[in-house]
Parts: C-alpha cells; sequence; structure tokens
C-alpha cells in the first residue's frame, strides 16, 4: 500500500516466490503506463507530482531536481525519463554527464551522490519499521547478545572460547567417524592385496598401489569427517551473523598493530585456506596494509594443518589432544600479531585504514547456504588427495623405495635416506634431526596434508586410528628418539614453515613478484 505496487515476498536463500514474482511480472507489464506507475497516497504528498514517485528526496534535493529537469527538457526533448537523468547528474555519472552535459553551476556544484544514498536508506529503514512485525524484537535480541560479544572485554575472550568448543567438537565427533574411514581404507588395503596377489601381480607394483598410494590418500581421506565438522561449525558461525563481529571486536587490537579489523577477515578465512584468505586482502584499500595482511594471513593454521594436529596430538598426549592441537591455533594467532607489531614499527607512515562494517542481525543459518559452503570445502580437500597427495604419494613411495642400484627394501638406503641425511643438521637444533622428518617436510612443501601421507608411507602405517597401528607407529618414533617435545616442535615447524605451493602461487599473482 506505501508504494502503491504488487510486492512479492522474495527468498533467495530459500527459494521461495520466485514463481509468484515472475508471474506478477507478466501480469504486470501488460498494464497500461499509468497503472504501473509507483505512487505514494494523496495523503503522503500534496504535490501531485509527486505521486507517481515512491522516493521522494527532501526539499533541498527536490529542487535542484526539478532545476536539472527544466533545463534537460530544454536541451534535449528526445529523453523520455527526465527525473531519473536529472538524479544521475546530481550522482555525477560519468556516463550521463558525457551524453547529456547541463551547464548549471550552482546547482550542480558537487557530487551529491552520499546525500541520495543516504536519503534513500532512510527512506528504506521508515518502510520496513512499518511493515516488518517482528524487526523490533529480533532487533533486540540482536542487541542483548552483542552486549556480551561486542563488549571491549569479554569480546576476545569469548571469541577463543567459541572457537575452542568448535575444536571439541572436530576432535570428538570427528574422531568417532574417523573410524569408520580407517576401517574402509584398511578393507581396501586387503581386498586389493589379495586381488592383485591372485593375479600374479609383481610385489613392486603391489607395494606401490598399497603401501603408496592407498596409504597415503586413504591417510589424508581418513581426516575428512574431522574436516567435515570443522567446516561445519564455522559456515554455521560465519551464517549467523558472528564472524563479522569478530573483525569489529578485533579492530582494537589491529588498529595498534596499523591495520584495520578488515584485515582481521582474511585471518579469519585463513582457518579454512590460505589461498582465499590471501585473495581476499584485496578488500584493503592500502598497499602497505594489504601487503603486510599477505605476510601474516600464513601463520593461520588452515585445515591442510589439522590432520598435522590431529596425527601427533593423539600420537604424543592423548588426553590433552584437542587442548594440544588448539594451542597450535592460539600460537599462530599471536605470532601473526607479533610480526604486524614488529611490521609496523619499522612502517612509521602506515595509513589507518577505518573499519566499515556492516553487522547483520543474528540468525538461524540457513541449511542451504550451510550445505553449500561445506560442500565446496569438502570437494577441494577431497580433489586435492586425489590429484597432489596422490602424486605426491607415488614420488615418496619412489624416493623410499629405490636406491642407485635399484629396488630396495631397506629404507635406510634409498634416495629419501640420502636426500634427508644432508638437511638433518640443519633441524636437528628444533628437534627435528631425522631424516624421515626431513623428508616429510620437504614433502609438505606441495600441500600441508602431504606431511601425514608422508609419514604414513615412510612408517608403513595402515591407519591411524586403529590402538595396534597408533601403538606400532608411537614405538617406532621413540625408537627414533623422536618424543613428545619433538612432536610438538614438529607441529609448530609446520605451523610456522613456508607456506604450500598453492599460496605462495598466490601471494607472487597478488603482489606482482617476479
Amino acid at each position: 500500500e506505501m508504494l502503491g505496487i504488487p510486492v512479492i515476498p522474495v527468498s533467495a536463500q530459500k527459494r521461495t516466490g520466485l514463481e509468484i514474482l515472475l508471474h506478477a511480472i507478466e501480469h504486470h507489464k501488460d498494464q497500461d503506463e499509468k497503472d504501473r506507475l509507483i505512487h505514494h497516497h494523496d495523503d503522503h504528498f500534496e504535490d501531485e507530482k509527486h505521486q507517481k514517485y515512491a522516493m521522494v528526496y527532501s526539499d533541498f534535493l527536490e529542487n535542484k531536481i526539478d532545476l536539472i529537469i527544466k533545463e534537460l527538457k530544454r536541451l534535449y526533448p528526445e529523453i523520455e525519463n527526465y527525473r531519473w537523468h536529472a538524479i544521475k547528474l546530481l550522482e555525477s555519472d560519468k556516463e550521463i554527464n558525457e551524453k547529456y552535459p547541463v551547464d548549471l553551476g550552482d546547482v550542480l556544484d558537487r557530487s551529491y551522490e552520499s546525500d541520495i544514498i543516504n536519503e534513500k536508506y532512510d527512506f528504506i529503514e521508515e518502510i520496513v519499521h512499518e511493515v516488518l512485525v517482528n524487526k523490533e524484537k529480533q532487533s533486540k535480541f540482536t542487541a542483548k547478545i552483542d552486549k556480551v560479544l561486542l563488549h571491549n572485554v569479554l569480546g576476545i575472550p569469548t571469541f577463543l572460547i567459541i572457537m575452542a568448543v568448535v575444536f571439541f567438537l572436530t576432535f570428538t565427533i570427528g574422531d568417532w567417524l574417523k573410524g569408520y574411514f580407517e576401517n574402509f581404507v584398511s578393507w581396501l588395503s586387503l581386498i586389493v592385496t589379495s586381488g592383485m596377489t591372485a593375479a600374479n601381480v609383481n610385489s613392486i607394483v603391489i607395494s606401490l598401489v598399497v603401501d603408496g598410494i592407498i596409504a597415503g590418500v586413504g591417510g589424508i581421506l581418513s581426516f575428512l569427517p574431522n574436516i567435515f565438522i570443522l567446516f561445519l561449525a564455522l559456515a554455521f558461525l560465519e551464517d549467523s551473523g558472528y564472524m563479522s563481529r569478530v573483525a569489529y571486536v578485533m579492530n582494537g587490537i589491529m588498529g595498534k598493530l596499523g591495520l584495520s579489523g578488515r584485515a582481521f577477515i582474511p585471518m579469519i578465512l585463513g582457518f579454512g585456506c590460505t589461498v582465499p584468505a590471501i585473495m581476499s586482502t584485496r578488500v584493503l584499500e592500502n598497499e602497505k596494509d594489504r601487503r603486510r595482511t599477505m605476510l601474516i594471513t600464513p601463520f593461520m593454521s588452515c585445515s591442510a594443518r589439522l590432520p598435522i594436529y590431529i596425527l601427533f596430538s593423539q600420537l604424543f598426549f592423548p588426553r590433552n589432544a584437542m587442548l594440544v592441537a588448539y594451542s597450535m591455533y592460539i600460537i599462530g594467532l599471536v605470532v601473526a600479531i607479533m610480526v604486524a607489531f614488529v611490521l609496523h614499527k619499522f612502517d612509521k607512515e602506515s595509513n589507518k585504514d577505518l573499519l566499515l562494517i556492516e553487522l547483520p542481525e543474528y540468525k538461524m543459518p540457513s541449511a542451504r547456504t550451510v550445505r553449500i559452503y561445506v560442500f565446496e570445502k569438502v570437494k577441494d580437500y577431497i580433489t586435492k588427495a586425489g590429484t597432489t597427495i596422490f602424486i605426491a604419494s607415488i614420488i615418496i613411495w619412489f624416493i623410499l623405495n629405490f636406491c642407485p642400484t635399484g629396488y630396495t627394501t631397506d629404507m635406510t638406503n634409498s634416495f629419501g635416506a640420502k636426500i634427508g641425511a644432508i638437511l638433518v643438521p640443519v633441524l636437528a637444533p628444533v628437534g627435528l634431526g631425522f631424516w624421515q622428518i626431513v623428508v616429510a617436510l620437504i614433502a609438505g612443501l606441495s600441500a600441508k596434508e602431504v606431511v601425514v601421507s608422508s609419514f604414513i608411507v615412510l612408517f608403513g602405517v595402515q591407519g591411524t586410528e586403529s590402538i595396534g597401528q597408533m601403538t606400532r607407529l608411537n614405538s617406532q618414533l621413540q625408537q627414533m628418539g623422536f618424543g613428545p617435545l619433538n612432536a610438538f616442535c614438529m607441529m609448530l615447524f609446520c605451523l610456522l614453515y613456508v607456506p604450500c605451493a598453492a599460496a605462495m602461487a598466490t601471494i607472487r599473482k597478488e603482489t606482482g613478484s617476479t
């Protein structure tokens, strides 16, 4: 009634109202032009001309619009919609200015685009306030929650607690589902081994398929439930409206680092994957701030590092596995902040980029939105397992089973052992002076998940869920002299050392480096 035209409620998320909207458009287009005009009731506007327009601006802007319309009618009688063109000229629209220039210096003394936008939003808010019944109740609900989540003192601890709950669910529910994947991989290994043996396939080929491909790729896929739960929780938080508030809460800390809270958005995305997180730095207007954000974002623990944390924390810290893995995320965040602080001290001329961000009202996440988000992330994880990790598993198997004289069953004589031995002295001071560790870390340069698949191939483990396999792997590592402290150093090193190849390529592309 307020707009004088049919208003069709439509939801793109729920895909409701689209057919009704199309039907209304078809019906409305056949009406006379007079009936298609958007208008208000007579009691809203005294001027009959204004009854035709849903959006009527302040007297100040309307006077300017009238003067421009008169000039347009005099200069360009062929124009059909004078009012629309007049508003565009007020907004300093480049295309309209070039096509229909007018000489009204006193009227068009500056761009009035921001004035028009502000009045449009005021008009929209007025309509929304009139027609939405539960709007005020929902706003009060959002305000009550924000008193805690946006609190200067409680905001950051609340964020840390929420993320701790996310990792608790990732470990508990994820590990329960992980057992089924492990059983499937073990069953597949037995079936393939039996079938290939019965077909008299060469033992080297059997070893490649079972110990290399199935063990490497299957070992990574066994962590899929943990990855699924992690992304499900992150999707829930993002679609509920909470994640945008995290950027607001962190604005104070980021400001002391010479960055705005907007720079924390790529860091949050870094919990999922570093590549899109690096690309999201495009929202930062200042080039120096953008480069600094790209530099610190890789310190955020991406999903590819999660299998590493799960493996070593459960292997050496079974009672506190979740807390140990969670500490890696906190350490990464702290290191990123420290690096940003140091860079800020060296660069006194950094421009302050103010944070302008919309804080949506809290809502129940859309099942469709969450499903699409999780599906895309899980698909990327599986795709990587079928490409990068597949190839890496074959390469790792090859360098561990061949030496200068040919095929060998003694890994200590393999190419891998010789390559690893070269770099052992370099990593020995940080507790990683083992050639097997060196080989796994080198392989992890392609993708961080490859560190785990390399470990599985290196130590001949068929799975990481069964107690027997975990005990066997723990025993092998202990015999090498690799204990809990080494395991913690391993996780820390995987957190801090060179990002994966895809992330490095993205950084190079985004910075224009050669």
